[in-house]
């Protein structure tokens, strides 16, 4: 993958949320039982968004050029799209026709402030990432709980060539399916955000020439937020940990994105983490009596 197509990425955005919409789910007649299209028809979108058929043809040809917001919003509500999906659309709109010299790239480290911060954090896994999913700072505990992520001797850490490409994610990621495909739609979100991105390009390219199942996820153009939920590890010394995560964009260090994982008070899960915790200092301890220059 040497570049994205960005009219291909808008002309499979729009048609994908249009086939997924039956006319009974927006409310349309249906006449006769013969429909060759999957979803609903272009001159049904444009009808329900109140624009002209060529008009939505020109768009979901892959030209968005000149869109307006209005519009945008008018089809994202005949779309159904959601906020994922909104901004995507938005996001796509922004960038048409922009050249690489609108190009972004995303940080792979963060001020010692920002480190600072984690390292205060310390009885929760605290750790900062990019939008492409680089690990670009992590606290004691973090590093404890991803240490099969962090295995891998590649720097920065990347999740989601962990998740797709090594063996040993399925066993660490309890719901592996739920969370690679949420990883493929986040990847997909920043595609539209930074299209330009040469890593994030790169980063495509290796997953799916690598990984049919990403290659799948990928074509379906899902989109997604990531911003709160439960993550459910296999960790390989303290056995399984059910957490709540917080993700918190950074004010100060645009694109980047700081993660918490916590557990409920008296919990197993808060109880594993202690653990982990005992562990991560005996792996510091036993670090620093092989590596004493280094300290």
């Amino acid at each position: 993958m040497g570049k994205i197509d960005h009219r291909a990425e808008v002309r499979e955005f729009l048609s994908s949320r249009r086939a997924r919409i039956t006319p009974e789910q927006a409310g349309l007649p249906v006449y006769g039982g013969n429909r060759r299209v999957q979803g609903l028809r272009r001159e049904e979108v444009a009808m329900l968004a109140g624009v002209s058929i060529d008009y939505y043809v020109r768009m979901e040809r892959g030209n968005l050029s000149g869109a307006s917001d209005s519009v945008l919003d008018a089809l994202a509500r005949a779309l159904r799209l959601d906020e994922a999906e909104r901004d995507h659309l938005f996001s796509l709109a922004r960038t048409a026709g922009q050249g690489p010299r609108r190009r972004r790239t995303p940080a792979t480290s963060v001020r010692p402030a920002i480190q600072q911060v984690l390292d205060a954090i310390t009885d929760a896994p605290a750790w900062v990432r990019n939008a492409r999913h680089d690990i670009v700072a992590m606290n004691r505990l973090a590093r404890a709980l991803y240490a099969p992520v962090l295995a891998d001797p590649r720097r920065p850490a990347n999740t989601t060539r962990f998740l797709y490409l090594d063996p040993a994610a399925r066993e660490f990621f309890v719901d592996w399916d739920r969370i690679a495909n949420d990883a493929a739609a986040m990847l997909r979100l920043e595609a539209g955000h930074n299209p330009h991105d040469r890593a994030l390009i790169e980063l495509v390219g290796e997953l799916s020439t690598q990984s049919e199942i990403f290659r799948q996820r990928w074509a379906s153009h899902d989109v997604q937020f990531h911003r709160s939920g439960q993550k459910r590890l296999r960790h390989p010394v303290v056995g399984q940990l059910d957490l709540n995560f917080e993700s918190m964009e950074l004010p100060s260090e645009p694109g980047l994105t700081l993660n918490v994982y916590t557990a409920a008070p008296g919990s197993p899960t808060a109880d594993g983490l202690k653990m982990l915790a005992s562990w991560a200092a005996t792996q510091d301890l036993a670090e620093a009596q092989a590596n004493p220059d280094q300290t």
